[in-house]
């Protein structure tokens, strides 16, 4: 048996991968380009990938090929008509991140919403060393205890950070992107009510038909000028240019952005016009990663991975 991880290193180096000699041959590579792919993967048993295209152009040769599992959620990746033909199962993994995610959600709330950039700065630059007050008051906050959170895509996640948000003392709202989504305990409402009556409004939605350029400038002008946005999500999701002049036109307070619309980021991005950490805080897709859930996500893979072999040998 040959396992062949395409691109380990979108898992961490720090995570311990020795659970799958069990299984036989394991090759590890950090990247691989779609030619290399199809290199690598010409005597593979089992792929492990994450971004990489599972395709003809990448699997024609892969003739001893019998599961691709892909470590995310997300499958936009996989040709799954072509994987049916050539009779490839294929898994991903669903749930491993909801805490992580959580928690970097109220991370980078709080960030913004603190004015931590400002105060940190503040501490830093020595100007309390010569402070006649033991207190600043110079960038005001505010709790959230009372305020309106509202969120687009209340699965796993969205509904761990509903619950979260809930424990802060915030009135919790929610906008079905497909219209089919029913979660007991939280007050289901439209996109222009969401927009309209969030304080904070968080993404958490996969990206598709129904949410790709949903936040736009149509929508972040019938926001609160007081309101934060937090894209935890999908990049596309968000109208990058849009987002960038209604932050630069006072149009709404704050963003805090965990995906884009090109990752790694793109050097014409316009957000990088935007130097301010108070008003946009960007980090490069880390909401998933936090040490346990990357853990739990290769023990999920290596358990697919067993199960199917079982189930293989059984037939």
């Amino acid at each position: 048996m040959k396992i062949v991880f395409l691109d380990v290193k979108s898992i961490g180096e720090d995570i311990d991968l020795g659970g799958f000699d069990r299984f036989g041959q394991v090759e590890k590579y950090a990247y691989c380009s779609q030619e290399e792919a199809r290199q690598r993967l010409a005597d593979a048993d089992v792929a492990i990938i994450n971004k990489t295209p599972m395709n003809e152009s990448t699997l024609e040769g892969a003739e001893n090929l019998k599961l691709v599992c892909v470590t995310a959620t997300g499958t936009d990746n996989l040709d799954k008509e072509y994987l049916a033909r050539r009779g490839i199962a294929w898994r991903n993994v669903a749930g491993y991140s909801t805490e992580s995610v959580a928690q970097h959600t109220f991370a980078m709330l709080f960030y913004l919403l603190e004015k931590l950039p400002y105060y940190d700065g503040y501490v830093k630059s020595g100007a309390y060393v010569g402070d006649t007050c033991f207190s600043h008051f110079a960038n005001l906050f505010h709790e959230i205890s009372g305020m309106t959170w509202g969120i687009v895509g209340l699965g796993n996640i969205g509904r761990r950070v509903a619950d979260l948000a809930t424990c802060f003392g915030c009135r919790v709202i929610y906008y079905s992107t497909s219209g089919k989504n029913v979660q007991e305990g939280y007050q289901r409402v439209d996109f222009d009510t969401l927009l309209a009556r969030s304080d904070i409004l968080s993404v958490h939605a996969p990206l598709n038909e129904d949410t790709r350029g949903l936040m736009n400038g149509k929508a972040f002008s019938q926001m609160k000028k007081s309101a934060i946005f937090l894209n935890l999500g999908r990049g596309p999701i968000v109208v990058e240019e849009d987002l960038a002049r209604a932050l630069q036109n006072g149009v709404i307070a704050a963003a805090g952005l965990d995906v884009l619309c090109q990752e790694p980021m793109h050097p014409q991005n316009p957000l990088r016009e935007i130097e301010d950490s108070g008003r946009l805080l960007i980090t490069p897709h880390i909401a998933w990663a936090s040490v346990e859930a990357r853990t739990r996500l290769m023990k999920i893979i290596e358990g697919q991975v067993t199960e199917f072999l079982e189930g293989s040998a059984v037939q």
